[in-house]
Formats: C-alpha cells, structure tokens, sequence
C-alpha cells in the first residue's frame, strides 16, 4: 500500500449525502448545534449524533460547548475552501443538488466560510489585481504597496491582519463562477468592512449575502459592477 494523505477517508466522510449537508451548512462560518445540523441533514437527532462524531474525527468540524449547548463549526479555512473545490467539480461534472429560489442571490454574492464568494467576490478579486493592489505570480496572490494604502484607506487596520497565523490574501476558487475570489484574513476583513459600512448585511440562517442599493452603488465605483 503506498503511503501518503489517506485521501479515500477524507472522501468517504465528505461524499455521504447527510454528512455533505451539514458540511455545507457550516459554510456560513457560524457555529450550528447538531438539532440544528440534523435538520439541515434531514436525519434523526441520534444519526446526526454519529455523523457529527465521524466529521469531527476526521477534523472537518470543531465543537464548541456554550452553556448547556454544543456547537459545532467547519474545523478551519482549508475546510472551506477544499468543499468549495469540490463544489467547483460537481458542478463541472453535471451533478446538481435540487435548487430553490434563493439560488440566484448565492451566486451573486454569498459567505465562503468567513470571505465574500459569488459574483461580488470574483469582481472585487478582479478588480484589486487591475488597479495593482494585489499581484498574482504562479498561483500565489501578494498585497503590493498600493495595496497596503488601499486597504488602510478603506479602514482596515494591516497590522493585525499580519499578526494572524493564517495567510494574509490567498485564492479561493469559486464554485458559482468557477474562477478565484479573495480568502485569507485579507477577504475575511473585507467582507466585514462591507457589513460594518452597512453596505451588505449577511443574511440569517443561510450563506446570502444582500448589498443594500447604496452599497451596491458604492462597491460598483470601487470595483466595478459584478458580472451577471
């Protein structure tokens, strides 16, 4: 047997259809108890108890307990954006879950984990890399100068975001669109920046995020209008 990354466990886990569902779920980035999850899934309370088990096992999810209650959310960005690919996959190889009618707003703008996805997201990513702020060599994204003065004007504070462990800007590849979007602490802080303005607002209880139509004016002449 060759040795490496046990691929096929981390598959199994993901590919059962109740687990998929509680994964994609806690993409919002909040933490969600298991009723919560079970229901997301559309199994029992004690099915979910197992599933939870298995994913937490194999570190896809983190509990977290809060008074009487146990919470659980995607164990990290890697997480995220992994299931974000393989979102980017199915959907290339035809396979679709069943859809509602809230499906047009997810790909116009969405919560990927804790950063801007959708439509919005790929537009700012496209828009920071022509003005220069951010530079793109070999798969692998840099804030430039220009960047850094963007990015404070915008009423950012760089210096915390570059005291984190986790990358400062990195790509994330789309699945709605199926070309990168902004992740790393960069793309989290934006996405906050965005809400703090009042500009958008993430909706409950699912990934959607809404633009207000003065903040959607305002990302317009800031980044351009996003692509239909």
């Amino acid at each position: 047997m060759k040795t490496g990354p046990d691929i096929a466990m981390i598959a199994a886990l993901v590919g059962d259809p109740a687990r998929c569902n509680m994964l994609t779920a806690l993409m919002s980035g909040r933490a969600l108890t298991a009723s919560e999850l079970a229901q997301e899934a559309g199994v029992t309370p004690q099915t979910a108890s197992s599933h939870l088990a298995k994913l937490e096992s194999g570190l896809l999810i983190t509990p977290q307990k809060q008074g009487r209650h146990r919470y659980y959310r995607i164990a990290g960005p890697e997480v995220a954006a992994a299931l974000e690919s393989l979102m980017v996959l199915a959907t290339r190889a035809g396979v679709r879950v069943r859809t509602g009618p809230k499906d047009p707003a997810l790909r116009r703008a969405r919560v990927c984990y804790d950063h801007l996805a959708g439509s919005f997201g790929v537009r700012m990513l496209d828009a920071m890399t022509e003005r220069k702020f951010i530079r793109q060599h070999k798969g692998t994204i840099a804030l430039t100068l220009d960047g850094e003065r963007f990015i404070a004007k915008f009423g950012i504070d760089l210096d915390v975001l570059q005291g984190s462990r986790r990358p400062l800007c990195k790509t994330c590849l789309d699945w709605s669109a199926r070309r990168s979007h902004l992740a790393g602490t960069l793309g989290a802080a934006m996405l906050a920046r965005l809400t703090d303005l009042k500009w958008a607002r993430r909706d409950p209880g699912n990934r959607i995020v809404t633009f207000t139509p003065k903040g959607e004016s305002q990302f317009a002449a800031l980044f351009g209008a996003p692509a239909d």
